[in-house]
This record gives structure tokens, C-alpha cells and sequence, in this order.
């Protein structure tokens, strides 16, 4: 998950994805949000912008309403049943009849603006829906201890020793996932279905691709007492060894 730069000046927006295939529109907006620190990535299609949010963190998705493959109401329904509000979704559309805007935010949108989009109006609704983010951060966040690590399951982030570490939202489900059914075998068919969803077009590859960035990103190999092990032939196993932890002289 990317962390927000000391010298960031809309709060905790930091890595968007626009949705827009009108490329000279996107680029524009892109340009507009990049001048203030952001980072962003343009796609043109409903179903690439899905493919993208499973694997990777993203603070923001900017939704047009009418494109390709899928429609961004369509996407907007995909994140919010499989990622929840993990991500804030601004809509930046043509439509502009009073049913529509009722069912993006009915549906789940934070906000929603019509085109043409004005660039002052579009960072002030960015910052607005920062704020209300970090709002609800600091009222419902939970922290879940694992001896060194720390979980944040509203902000999803990790903390090893007090340090936070770099991840995105999938590693952070995996290992919220890892951690509660700790001293489990867990098959890697399991984990699929249970972290990327029943839905997911993955093959369980994608689940030791994932495996190895977050043993080495958590440091699972014993030295904090805790070690996400191999089973032959089957999935994983996440185990605490404090005997371990004691010898190494943690």
C-alpha cells in the first residue's frame, strides 16, 4: 500500500485509477491530480479496471458512467461487494439526471460530478472525501496484535515492530486471513476462494505469487517467531514458534 508523503497536499488520496475511455479527458484529469502529488493510472474499460483493483491498492477509483465492456455502476457494484468501502469512488459522468446520481451513491459512490468537470471543483471533492475517510478511520478502527505485527483492519496496514510496512490491499486480506486461522493447513483452492472470491477468474498460481511477496515483506521465516510454511502438495500453514524466536535471540 503506498503511504502518504510528508509533502501531500490533499490528505490521504495518493494512488488513483481513472476510468475513461475518452483518452484526451483522462489525461487532462490525470495531469490535474499528478500536479498535486498523486499518482495515477488511466484505463479504458470496466473490465480492466476490475482485473486491476483484485491485485492492486488503490485510494480512489474516478468512475465514468458509459464505457467499455462494463459500465462504471457495474464496477462500482464489483468493489463494493468484494473489497467493501476499502476504496473511495468519485463518479465523473454526462449523466446527469436526478435517478442517476441517487443510484451511484444509492449504489455506493462517495460522490458524484458531471461533465465537463472543473479541475478546482474536482480537488475540492477529492480533499472532501479524504477528510471523511480519515474521519472514519480514527472513529472505527480495529487493531488486531499478533506478537510483532499489528493489523489495522479499517486501514489496511501492517506494522512490524512499530514499522509500517509497504503492502497492498490483497497481501493485507491474505494475511488477515493467514493470521486468524494461524496453525491451520489451508489449501491453496481455500485460500483463493476465501481472500480473491468465489467469482475470481485466478488459478491458484496467483496464491503462491502472493505467498512469497508477504513471507519476505513480513519476514515469515522464523526470525519474529512466526513462519508461513509449504505443505507438499496441499497450501500453507502459518505458525507461531516462540522457541524459535528465543534461539534466534529475538
Amino acid at each position: 500500500m503506498l503511504q502518504l508523503c510528508s509533502n501531500h497536499k490533499l490528505g490521504t488520496i495518493v494512488f488513483i485509477a481513472i476510468l475513461e475511455d475518452d483518452l484526451d479527458q483522462a489525461n487532462l484529469i490525470r495531469v490535474w491530480l499528478e500536479e498535486q502529488g498523486h499518482k495515477c493510472k488511466i484505463f479504458t474499460s470496466g473490465v480492466s479496471i476490475v482485473q486491476a483493483v483484485r491485485n492492486d491498492s488503490y485510494d480512489l477509483l474516478i468512475l465514468d458512467w458509459l464505457v467499455p465492456d462494463m459500465s462504471g455502476l457495474e464496477v462500482l457494484d464489483h468493489v463494493r461487494e468484494t473489497l467493501g468501502w476499502q476504496i473511495s469512488i468519485l463518479f465523473a459522468t454526462r449523466r446527469n439526471s436526478e435517478s442517476d446520481i441517487v443510484k451511484a451513491l444509492t449504489h455506493g459512490a462517495d460522490d458524484y460530478m458531471v461533465k465537463p468537470i472543473k479541475r478546482i471543483e474536482m480537488l475540492a471533492r477529492i480533499e472532501a472525501i479524504s477528510r471523511r475517510s480519515v474521519q472514519n478511520a480514527q472513529n472505527n478502527d480495529i487493531q488486531l496484535e499478533y506478537g510483532p505485527y499489528t493489523l489495522s483492519t479499517t486501514n489496511r496496514t501492517i506494522q512490524m515492530n512499530g514499522k509500517l510496512l509497504e503492502i497492498t490491499h490483497r497481501e493485507f486480506e491474505l494475511a488477515l486471513f493467514l493470521f486468524k486461522h494461524c496453525g491451520r493447513i489451508l489449501s491453496r483452492g481455500y485460500i483463493l476462494e476465501a481472500v480473491w472470491g468465489k467469482s475470481a477468474e485466478l488459478n491458484t498460481r496467483t496464491v503462491d505469487t502472493h505467498i512469497s511477496r508477504l513471507r519476505h515483506k513480513l519476514s515469515l521465516r522464523n526470525n519474529s517467531g512466526w513462519c508461513l510454511n509449504s505443505i507438499y502438495q496441499h497450501g500453507y500453514r502459518l505458525e507461531y514458534n516462540a522457541g524459535d524466536k528465543l534461539a534466534s535471540g529475538a
